[in-house]
């Protein structure tokens, strides 16, 4: 497998809002992406097929995390960088109706995925000359376009694994959709080994996929994630369960359960007084304010040295060095 990802991270962002302005792009591309424009859910079961139960939430690219690397992200104290995803239920019967909204469910427990964030940063991909505030993953380097993480434990394996997974099942790659949308080769050999870590169907649940004991803790949350407004409290409640599950079966641990929220209480939010020294919680809230004050104006991607470096991110060693 062979990929050309120099200038791209089409999988680390959110780049619909693009499709509109540029040129190179037709309506009929941008009409295709709207609708098709995500990951292959292992929600939907081992057969390949769509699954039709939408996700509450409207990123296109989320990477779903193991329980395992939940709890590492814990430990490392970057507990501000994760968020749930919910999904829609196919039918009343296989939900649970939570502020209005009928959550897909497992044996009556709302499931839901752990992923990586995705903040307001000035990127300009696919070769673009003017950046643009898009969604970006919180580990993006918006000036290289390269993973901070890359090549470090915290690195998630559906990070590593992409494309394969995609390809394993038959789905459409991110780089793909890209070359469509903006031309330029990024699948350059299709050629892979069998993926490791796919999980599907039940093989996900407490693994992957997780299922919250409590459907009327979720009471609040569920509306929050739908209009995009989930607090630090919430993102506990939900993460603190992908911690404390167990893979293979439904149950949950109290005490994995209750030190894993405790822990990102303490860490998180602005008015934290952990001493945890992790650079993504400031970084996170810093791109939002920095983007609800710009407005209209995009500043250089090079503000991510004062937003990110200053406060510890690791650095990225650059195309060339990789070359």
């Amino acid at each position: 497998m062979e990929v050309n990802c120099e200038g791209c991270a089409g999988c680390c962002l959110d780049w619909r809002e693009l499709l509109g302005d540029d040129d190179s792009v037709t309506r009929d591309a941008a009409d295709e992406h709207e609708h098709e424009h995500r990951r292959h859910d292992p929600f939907a079961g081992s057969d390949g097929n769509d699954s039709s139960r939408d996700p509450l939430d409207d990123d296109p690219t989320f990477v779903a995390l193991t329980r395992d690397k939940v709890r590492a992200f814990l430990e490392a104290g970057m507990a501000d960088a994760l968020t749930p995803r919910f999904w829609y239920a196919r039918d009343d019967a296989e939900g649970v109706t939570i502020d209005s909204h009928t959550v897909a469910a497992v044996a009556d427990r709302p499931a839901f995925f752990i992923g990586l964030r995705k903040p307001p940063k000035p990127v300009a991909p696919f070769e673009r000359t003017a950046p643009a505030w898009l969604p970006t993953c919180v580990f993006l380097d918006p000036t290289t376009l390269q993973c901070r993480i890359h090549g470090d434990e915290l690195f998630p394996a559906e990070c590593g694994a992409y494309p394969e997974h995609n390809l394993a099942l038959a789905q459409e790659t991110e780089c793909k959709r890209v070359e469509s949308a903006f031309g330029g080769d990024r699948l350059l050999e299709t050629d892979h080994d069998e993926p490791d870590g796919l999980l599907l169907g039940s093989q996900a649940i407490g693994a992957k996929l997780f299922c919250h004991p409590r459907p009327v803790d979720l009471e609040g949350i569920v509306e929050r994630a739908t209009a995009g407004e989930l607090t630090c409290r919430d993102r506990a409640e939900t993460i603190a369960v992908a911690a404390a599950s167990s893979p293979g079966t439904l149950a949950i641990s109290d005490h994995h359960y209750e030190q894993a929220k405790a822990t990102i209480l303490e860490d998180s939010g602005p008015d934290s007084e952990s001493t945890a020294d992790s650079w993504v919680g400031p970084a996170i809230r810093d791109w939002y304010e920095r983007c609800r004050e710009a407005g209209e104006a995009v500043p250089s991607p090079a503000v991510a040295d004062a937003v990110e470096r200053e406060r510890g991110a690791p650095e990225t060693p650059g195309w060339d060095t990789l070359e």
